[in-house]
């Protein structure tokens, strides 16, 4: 996001409070990557409950799946571990993904996923891996609030600037 004119201030999940970020008065939020489960990344879940509806949220990875959790849907293994594997990506070209390729390459690290078959009312697939239902992308239907399962920072990602270009946009 620096890399694209955006002041960035980056915060770990497990050190800083509600509190503390309402006081920094960002005006947008993403919640990055990391290990675990929903329940094991710090404040990110509550940042998602108390900013979703006020400030543009996106999600990457685990911040991706926070989001999926917090609206209501069930996050477990996916079936497969991939790190660092390369996929081919289908979307809605809306949102995060506008002006996207309607085929592109992303990179992904992760075990854990959102179960297509919980997935919460209040949010909308917005991408999958291309020939199956797995969920790469998620939109709240009323909020300024995405995610992606894959790893738009990533180099090897097919125009993944242009992706976190369309977050500092929204």
């Amino acid at each position: 996001m620096a890399q694209l004119g955006a002041h960035v201030e980056v915060k770990r999940n497990d050190q800083i409070t509600l509190d503390e970020i309402r006081e920094m008065n960002p005006d947008r939020i993403m919640i990055s990557p990391g290990p675990g489960y929903p329940k094991d990344a710090g404040v990110s879940c509550d940042v998602i409950r108390e900013f979703a509806g006020k400030i543009p949220i996106a999600g990457v990875c685990l911040g991706h799946q926070c989001m999926f959790e917090v609206f209501g849907g069930k996050v477990d293994h996916a079936g497969e571990i991939v790190h660092g594997k390369a996929s081919v990506m289908v979307h809605d070209g809306k949102g995060l993904f506008k002006g996207m390729a309607p085929e592109f390459k992303a990179i992904r690290y992760h075990s854990l996923v959102g179960l297509p078959e919980t997935l919460p009312d209040a949010l909308e697939v917005t991408a999958t891996v291309k020939g199956t239902n797995m969920i790469m992308g998620v939109r709240h239907k009323q909020h300024k609030v995405e995610g992606w399962q894959f790893h738009p920072e990533s180099i090897l990602t097919e125009d993944g600037l242009k992706l976190i270009q369309n977050f500092l946009d929204m």
